[in-house]
């Protein structure tokens, strides 16, 4: 295969992203630009290319295909946590600290107490 400023060529599964809405599967070239094509995708893909677009849910399988990846509770390192609340504590906003964060308020008071 050529490649060209046009071709992004992605060496796994016989997958070629061809411009921004075709993909070429094992040898084939399926248009997935219009709203019908998403039924194209399995589970998750398919979810993913109804929330954020077909050409992410395409990165993301190229990315973690075969991978099982679970999302943690919390958005933010706990260790970044331990270190802000203190910085941003004004000795008034323990709830709105354990709101923004994701801890309960108990829980910022002995990060707190335990930065002393």
């Amino acid at each position: 295969m050529k490649n060209n400023k046009n071709m992004d060529i992605c060496k796994d599964n016989g997958i070629l992203l061809i411009e921004s809405n075709l993909v070429k599967y094992n040898y084939e070239v399926v248009n997935v630009g219009g709203e019908s094509e998403k039924q194209l995708f399995n589970s998750v893909y398919k979810d993913i290319a109804e929330a954020f677009g077909i050409d992410t849910a395409i990165q993301i399988y190229q990315m973690y295909k075969g991978t099982q990846v679970s999302f943690p509770t919390r958005l933010f390192n706990p260790e970044y946590v331990k270190k802000q609340i203190p910085i941003e504590y004004d000795g008034t906003n323990v709830k709105q600290l354990a709101k923004k964060y994701g801890y309960s308020e108990k829980t910022i008071r002995r990060m707190l107490k335990n930065s002393i």
